[in-house]
């Protein structure tokens, strides 16, 4: 492998992709430029993306992320005990707001899980974040950097049928993975090496057996994400686009955390190949 990139070396920006758990393989991502001593100059993420590119843009290294991700969801009492204390506190509360399906207040959820270190504003950032979202009513994509950053990154996780929409300046706004899975595009005026990252995964289980209708809801989001994708890269592949082999995990598999980043362990290695490889030929160019 090359030696570490200097100040002269070509800029890079990164892409993290929407996947729900599968998407707590980006912290490999974030480990592997960390060892390699590259900071991105821009970050764009969707859904789980967004909060993965939000910890890298506030300065996280991807082993503090990591050990954070592993003491919390990846605990069960854990993540009860932050559960519980999101719950109603009166009886108004509960009727009026309380935890139906599709009504979790993500904001909140984000609010009692994501570690101190993010700041409340996208200006208090240290590296260029955009975090994309679905104005649901104007049927179009919305890319948000600056502002209330909980706020935009609710708007961008707001899967469809478990959490509430986001309303962002009188706008209803669900999972920004709904219009754009991986939001490179947006990246390739801002660095020299756009690095692309995709965890949709596909639908996986055995063929002879019929999905569940939560299944099978889940799995026909996966397979129009991937015909979005597919249509992207074929118009404009990033420099580097990896997919981590993640589809045997569900959306929810959050407690699954250790198992997802053991199965996924490879991208660290891939994302290092694929850095070195764009630094070489640019070198040699």
């Amino acid at each position: 492998m090359t030696e570490s990139p200097t100040s002269a070396s070509p800029t890079v920006a990164v892409a993290l992709g929407g996947g729900g758990a599968r998407g707590l393989a980006h912290i490999h991502v974030i480990e592997a430029l960390d060892e390699l001593g590259i900071r991105p100059v821009a970050i764009t993420g969707s859904s789980i993306g967004a909060i993965m590119g939000a910890g890298m843009a506030a300065g996280m290294r991807g082993s503090d992320i990591r050990d954070f991700t592993l003491s919390t969801v990846g605990r069960p009492r854990e993540v009860m005990n932050r559960i519980w204390s999101l719950r109603p506190t009166t009886l108004s509360d509960m009727v009026s707001n309380g935890f139906r399906i599709g009504q979790y207040n993500l904001e909140r959820i984000l609010h009692a899980f994501l570690p101190g270190a993010l700041p409340a504003d996208f200006r208090d950032l240290g590296i260029p974040l955009h975090v994309t979202a679905t104005d649901y009513y104007g049927n179009c994509e919305l890319l948000i950097g600056d502002g209330d950053l909980f706020q935009a990154l609710a708007a961008s996780a707001a899967i469809p049928a478990i959490f509430m929409p986001v309303r962002i300046n009188g706008r209803v706004m669900i999972d920004g993975g709904i219009f754009n899975p991986v939001p490179f595009e947006y990246l390739f005026d801002k660095a020299d090496i756009v690095v692309g990252i995709d965890v949709v995964g596909w639908p996986s289980g055995d063929p002879g057996v019929v999905p569940t209708r939560i299944d099978s809801l889940f799995g026909a989001s996966q397979l129009m994400m991937q015909s979005i994708i597919a249509m992207k890269v074929k118009a404009h592949r990033p420099h580097i686009f990896l997919a981590p082999e993640v589809g045997r995990f569900k959306v929810l598999d959050f407690m699954k955390a250790a198992e997802v980043l053991e199965n996924s362990a490879a991208l660290k290695d891939d994302v290092k190949r694929a850095l070195d490889a764009e630094f070489g030929r640019r070198h040699a160019g």
